[in-house]
């Protein structure tokens, strides 16, 4: 059987530099397929490069909000006014096909025995956030498979379910049997944990491993490419720090 040695990407939100240094760190390492978990575009200036490269090269994607939100013609309201900013932005730098494409996305999909979500399994359309165990627990009850790959926070952190759920921070994870892993990848164009690197998970399939990677980029490229759109300056400065 020939190795399989998944790419899991969540929340490349438009960022050219960040993704493209993902996918060499990842080609690099040996990954073999590539998988989104969601929210391509918003919140940096190449969604169109980011598009098109997730639809060139990923076997499977789902639906994050900011995909949703860029792809219908729905009300801001609610949304921070930050991010609403980028929205309509990106709205208008879409195409009607590419807007479709986003627009047809599932909000979850099983791939290869492991399932991917953007937010949570129990209501994916509302966009939860899951930032403890409890709430992980209430995702848990609808994860049929062993292994479960999402983003929305930012924060690579894994849940898993034993004899109870912990959560932890992870660099390499052993898949064990009896046990149940949900699994936030970080992300790749605007990371929150402190470190200014994209972030992705190496899954190897053969090998029942989930290793946490890391891959340096330009940073003051991506900076100016959302000044020079007018972009917020906060969206700026918050990917030299990390937050």
């Amino acid at each position: 059987m020939s190795r399989k040695v998944h790419a899991i990407l969540g929340d490349i939100h438009g960022n050219r530099e960040a993704l493209e240094a993902v996918l060499e760190d990842a080609a690099s390492r040996g990954a073999t397929h590539y998988v989104s978990v969601g929210d391509i575009v918003g919140y940096n200036a190449d969604p169109v490069f980011c598009l098109d490269k997730v639809r060139e090269l990923c076997a499977a994607c789902v639906r994050g909000n900011h995909d949703h939100y860029c792809s219908h013609d729905e009300s801001l309201e609610d949304f921070h006014p930050l991010a609403a900013n980028v929205v309509d932005w990106t709205r208008s730098s879409l195409t009607e096909a590419q807007r479709r494409f986003l627009r047809d996305l599932p909000l979850i999909r099983q791939i290869e025995g492991y399932t991917i979500v953007h937010s949570t399994l129990d209501m994916p359309e509302k966009w939860g956030y899951v930032f403890d165990s409890l709430d992980a627990d209430a995702n848990f009850s609808y994860q049929m498979t062993v292994v479960c790959f999402h983003g929305h926070t930012h924060i690579p952190v894994v849940y898993e379910r034993g004899p109870r759920t912990r959560r932890r921070s992870f660099s390499k994870i052993d898949v064990e049997v009896g046990r149940k892993y949900f699994v936030n990848v970080g992300s790749v164009g605007q990371p929150r944990d402190g470190d200014i690197r994209a972030a992705y998970v190496l899954f190897d399939l053969q090998n029942r491993t989930m290793e946490l990677c890391r891959a340096k980029y330009d940073v003051a490229k991506t900076q100016a490419k959302i000044r020079k759109a007018n972009l917020p300056e906060r969206l700026a400065k918050r990917l030299e720090l990390g937050q």
